[in-house]
């Protein structure tokens, strides 16, 4: 479909009521309120994307910065043993 609501069929009796300027008056305007629902349609659901996309984008970064204090607390306690094991050789070697 290239974007354009198609109405199919208009029942006979309403062609009849309507005329055949009023039938074509009519698919136009169904065809306005269709192209209007489509086009609200994608900026809600773009709105929706937008938000989930802001919401997670803020739990990586809450993420990311609670990986990065845990990776400073154990490459902390990783230099702390490296220096205990390192004067505790120092100590044996000077006895």
């Amino acid at each position: 479909m290239n974007g354009m609501a198609v109405i199919l069929h208009v029942p006979e009796a309403l062609r009849a009521k309507l005329g055949e300027d009023g039938t074509r008056e009519l698919v136009a305007l169904l065809d306005q309120a269709v192209r209007g629902l489509r086009e609200n349609v994608s900026e809600t659901a773009a709105e929706r994307i937008e938000r989930r996309l802001a919401e997670t984008k803020a739990e990586l970064k809450t993420d990311m910065a609670n990986l990065r204090a845990d990776l400073i607390k154990w490459m902390f306690v990783f230099w702390l043993g490296q220096m205990a094991g390192v004067f505790g050789l120092l100590k044996l070697m000077v006895r």
